[in-house]
C-alpha cells in the first residue's frame, strides 16, 4: 500500500497499526523546543512521535502529549532502551523510567537502540515480557543487521515488529530491507534526510520536475519503498513541508534513479563497528 494521507498506517506483524510518517526528536532539546515541535507536528496531522532515552527529552515529549487534545489511542509513541541499560532487569527498569517520564500507561513501540554484543538477547527477553504484560503494544529493534536479526529469531517466539535503521538514498541497506520484507519486519528510516545533505543532482532535478523540495522527494521515495520514515525538525514550516508528500507519486523510473544513488554511505554509526 502506498500512503495517501499523513495518518495512513502500515499494519505491523502483530496487527498493530503504525503511521507511515512520524516526527523524530533526536537532538531536540527537552522542554519548550521539543514541546513546540510536537505541537506543530500534531497540528499538521502527525500522530507518530519517535523519541529515545538517549535523547533526554522524554519528559518534554510526555508534556506535549498531555497538553494535546488528542485521544491517546490515536497517537503512536516510540521510545528506545539505551546501550548502557541493556540486559534483562536493567531494561525493565529503564523502560519504567521512560514510561514515567512520558507519563504514559503504555508505549506503542519499544526498541533496542543498538545491538550491544552479549546483551541484546537478554534485552529482547525483557521486551517480550513488557509486551506480554501489556506495557508495550509492539516491540522491535534499531540498527540491527541481518546477522543480528537471525540471532534474535533463533530462539524468540516474537518476531521484531520493526527494525529502525539509517536509511536514505546514499544508504539503501538492500540486504537488510530484503530480509525484513521476507520476515514481515517493518523497516523504518532514521536520518532519512541525510542530516540535511540533500544537494544531490538527481534529487535537485526531481525537485524541479515535481515542484517539490529535495526533502519531500526523499520522504516520498521512502514511503513508496514501503519504509516508515521519521524526519526530524523543530521548525514549523519544515515540519509542515515534510508532511506535504501525499499529493504526488514518483514514477518507477524516478524511484530507480534514486535507488541508484546508493553508496553505502553512513552519516551515523556502523552497527558492526560501534563504540558501545
Amino acid at each position: 500500500m502506498v500512503a495517501r494521507h499523513i495518518a495512513d498506517p502500515t499494519t505491523l506483524n502483530n496487527g498493530v497499526k503504525m503511521p507511515w510518517l512520524g516526527l523524530g526528536v533526536w537532538k531536540t532539546k527537552d522542554g519548550e523546543e521539543v514541546e513546540k515541535a510536537i505541537q506543530y507536528a500534531l497540528r499538521a496531522g502527525y500522530r507518530h512521535i519517535d523519541t529515545a532515552a538517549l535523547y533526554q527529552n522524554e519528559t518534554g515529549v510526555g508534556n506535549a502529549i498531555a497538553k494535546a487534545d488528542i485521544a491517546r489511542e490515536d497517537l503512536f509513541i516510540t521510545t528506545k532502551v539505551w546501550n548502557s541499560d541493556q540486559g534483562y532487569e536493567s531494561t525493565l527498569q529503564a523502560f519504567e523510567t521512560s514510561r514515567k517520564k512520558l507519563v504514559l500507561e503504555y508505549v506503542d513501540l519499544y526498541l533496542i537502540h543498538w545491538p550491544v554484543k552479549g546483551k541484546y538477547k537478554e534485552t529482547w527477553k525483557a521486551l517480550q515480557k513488557l509486551h506480554k504484560e501489556g506495557f508495550v503494544r509492539a516491540i522491535g529493534v534499531s540498527n540491527f543487521q541481518v546477522h543480528h536479526l537471525e540471532d534474535i529469531l533463533q530462539d524468540s517466539d516474537i518476531v521484531p515488529a520493526v527494525n529502525q535503521v539509517e536509511y536514505h538514498p546514499l544508504l539503501t541497506q538492500q540486504e537488510v530491507h530484503n530480509f525484513c520484507k521476507a520476515n514481515n519486519i517493518q523497516l523504518e528510516a532514521w536520518s532519512p534526510l541525510m542530516q540535511g545533505n540533500l544537494d544531490n543532482e538527481v534529487l535537485v532535478e526531481l525537485s524541479e520536475k515535481y515542484g517539490k523540495s529535495p526533502a519531500q522527494i526523499v520522504i516520498r521515495w521512502d514511503l513508496q519503498n514501503g519504509v516508515v520514515t521519521i524526519p526530524k525538525s523543530v521548525r514549523e514550516a519544515r515540519i509542515v513541508e515534510n508532511a506535504d508528500v501525499f499529493d504526488f507519486e514518483l514514477t518507477t523510473e524516478d524511484m530507480a534513479n534514486i535507488n541508484g544513488l546508493n553508496k553505502n554511505h553512513r552519516y551515523g554509526g556502523d552497527p558492526d563497528n560501534f563504540n558501545f
